[in-house]
C-alpha cells in the first residue's frame, strides 16, 4: 500500500477530485492512470485504484474520462463496471475501451453489438480477438462496415452458420463477400456458396486457396469454354479426402489418364496413388507398394491393371522416377519450388505425353515461375 500511496499521491488525488479546471484534472488523471498501470499492486492497492478509476469515470469533463479510456484501454485493472460505464459514454471515450479493453465479457460485447449502433459495432469488430458468441451477434445485428471488418479479422472466430448468415444478409455487398472470401480458413459450404456470388478475381482466389467438393469443381470446370476456370489438378492436390475425390471423378468419367499425368507431374503423388487404386480396384496400401516399393515392374503391373494407355507409360515412369529423385527442402514456398523443379525435370526427359498435356504443364510452369518471382520481389521490397 505504501508503494501505491507513494505513486498515487494525496496531492494528485485531490487535484483529480477538486482541480479547478478540466485540464488540471485530466493531467492528474493521466498521471494516476500511468502509475496504476505500471505498478505491482496488492489486493488493497487494486481496491484503491478501482475507486480512483470510478471517480475519473464519473467526472463531468469529457477530457478526464477520455484520459482514463485512452491510457488504460488495454489494462486488466479497469473494473468491469467502469468499462461498461465508459462504453455508454460519448464516442471519444467509449471507442478506445470497446476496441481493446479486456474488462468486457462476451455477453457485454454481444449486448453492445445489438444495442450500441454502427460506430460501436465497428470498434468491437476490430478487437484483437473475437469469440464465436460475439461474431454470432455481429453476423446477426452488425451493419455492413462492422460485418466486413469482423470477417476480415482472422482473429475473429466465426461458426459456419454465422458466415452463412452474413452471406444471407449481404449477398449484394462486394465488400462483405470479399472479406469472407479472403479469410484464411473457410468451411466448404461457404466457399461453394461464394463461388456463385463473387466476381472473377475473388472466384480465382477461392478456387486457388480453398478446397471445393468434386462436384462443384467439375461444374465450374466444365462450364468454361476456355481452359477450366478452376484447375482440377490443383483441387486434387488440395482435397482433404482424396479417396472420395477420385471416386467422384471416376463415377463422372473424369478420372482420365491426362488428369493423372498432370497431377503427377506437379508432384501430387497422393492423388496419383489414389487415382490408380480407384481405376485398378486395388486397396491404396497395395497400390502404394506397387508404385514405390515393388521394383521396376511394380509400376507397370498396377498401371496395366488400372487400364491406363500403354503409350503414356513412359511419361508416367519418368514422372515417378523424377518424384523419387527429389526431396522437399523445408524452406518457404517449398511446394511451389518442388512443383517447378518437378515439371522442369519431367518436361526435359523423353516421354510420350500428349501435346496438349505438355502444353498445359509448360503453361503451368510458366505461371509458377511468375508467381515465385512476384513473391520474391515483394519480400525484397
Amino acid at each position: 500500500m505504501a508503494t501505491t500511496r507513494a505513486a498515487l499521491t494525496d496531492e494528485d488525488i485531490r487535484t483529480l477530485v477538486k482541480g479547478a479546471t478540466p485540464d488540471e484534472r485530466a493531467a492528474a488523471a493521466h498521471k494516476l492512470c500511468r502509475n496504476i498501470d505500471r505498478l505491482p499492486l496488492t489486493e488493497d492497492d487494486r481496491a484503491l485504484a478501482a475507486e480512483i478509476l470510478r471517480i475519473m469515470a464519473g467526472d463531468a469533463a469529457e477530457l478526464v474520462r477520455r484520459a482514463l479510456a485512452v491510457t488504460l484501454k488495454e489494462s486488466p485493472l479497469v473494473p468491469r463496471d467502469v468499462a461498461l460505464k465508459l462504453a455508454r459514454d460519448v464516442e471519444t471515450v467509449a471507442l478506445p475501451m470497446l476496441s481493446f479493453s479486456p474488462a468486457f465479457t462476451d455477453e457485454d460485447l454481444s449486448d453492445i453489438v445489438r444495442l450500441g449502433g454502427p460506430v460501436r459495432q465497428l470498434a468491437i469488430a476490430k478487437r484483437p480477438k473475437l469469440s464465436r458468441k460475439v461474431t454470432d451477434a455481429i453476423s446477426e445485428h452488425g451493419g455492413e462496415r462492422a460485418v466486413a471488418t469482423a470477417c476480415a479479422n482472422d482473429n475473429a472466430d466465426f461458426a459456419e452458420r454465422s458466415l452463412q448468415r452474413v452471406i444471407d444478409r449481404f449477398e449484394k455487398s462486394e465488400k462483405v463477400l470479399a472479406a469472407v472470401a479472403y479469410r484464411q480458413v473457410l468451411p466448404l459450404s461457404v466457399t461453394e456458396r461464394l463461388i456463385t456470388l463473387v466476381g472473377e478475381q475473388i472466384r480465382d482466389h477461392l478456387v486457388s486457396h480453398h478446397a471445393l467438393s468434386p462436384q462443384t469443381a467439375l461444374e465450374i470446370a466444365m462450364g468454361s469454354t476456355e481452359r477450366a476456370t478452376i484447375d482440377l489438378v490443383d483441387q486434387a492436390g488440395r482435397a482433404a479426402d482424396v479417396k472420395s475425390f477420385v471416386a467422384h471423378l471416376n463415377r463422372s468419367q473424369n478420372l482420365t489418364p491426362s488428369l493423372l499425368l498432370r497431377g503427377l507431374a506437379q508432384g501430387h503423388m497422393t492423388f496419383f496413388e489414389w487415382g490408380v487404386a480407384e481405376l485398378a480396384g486395388v486397396p491404396h496400401h497395395r497400390t502404394w507398394l506397387m508404385i514405390h516399393d515393388a521394383g521396376p515392374l511394380g509400376l507397370r503391373a498396377i498401371y496395366e491393371r488400372a487400364g491406363l494407355p500403354a503409350r503414356l507409360f513412359p511419361a508416367f515412369r519418368a514422372a515417378v522416377d523424377t518424384f523419387h529423385s527429389m526431396e522437399f527442402d523445408g524452406g518457404a514456398r517449398d511446394r511451389e519450388r518442388f512443383q517447378e523443379r518437378m515439371m522442369q525435370r519431367f518436361l526435359t526427359q523423353p516421354q510420350a505425353a500428349a501435346r496438349e498435356d505438355v502444353d498445359y504443364l509448360i503453361d503451368k510452369m510458366d505461371r509458377l515461375s511468375r508467381t515465385t518471382r512476384a513473391e520474391a520481389m515483394q519480400e525484397s521490397a
